[in-house]
């Protein structure tokens, strides 16, 4: 059995993350940089860790600096009880994320993020040597 960090995973992560799977609607707000390389990218992200790790998946609202609704911002809660954001950082001009709700993990995947999820998913395992079960 293989022993997996969370320092690995958000390597693995951040290395996987691109251009090709930034989420489309974000990509309209603002482009994907690598200066800014988790943008666009929780939901997709907050899904894969669950599949490394199991929990359960948090989504709050995003909110601009003007207090506009501006989508979701999706998350983990391990079985440990640690809330794990690894795309947190992505807000940079004055968002906030508002609200906490437990969501079910959807089934059958939305197919309008079904290939990048696919492609992250794939690279993360391939970094990190290891292919989850499902």
């Amino acid at each position: 059995m293989r022993t997996l960090m969370l320092d690995d995973i958000s390597e693995a992560l951040r290395a996987g993350w691109g251009a090709d799977t930034c989420s489309p609607d974000d990509v309209a707000r603002a482009p994907w940089t690598a200066g800014n390389p988790s943008w666009g990218h929780c939901d997709i992200t907050s899904l894969v860790v669950n599949d490394f790790f199991g929990g359960r998946l948090v989504r709050g609202e995003v909110r601009t600096a003007e207090g506009e609704s501006a989508g979701f911002h999706w998350w983990n809660l391990l079985d440990s009880g640690l809330e794990l954001d690894l795309t947190r950082d992505q807000f940079r001009d004055g968002q906030t994320v508002v609200g906490r709700e437990l969501v079910e993990r959807p089934r059958p995947f939305p197919k309008y993020r079904k290939a990048e999820y696919l492609v992250l998913r794939g690279r993360v395992a391939e970094r990190l040597g290891w292919y989850p079960e499902g």
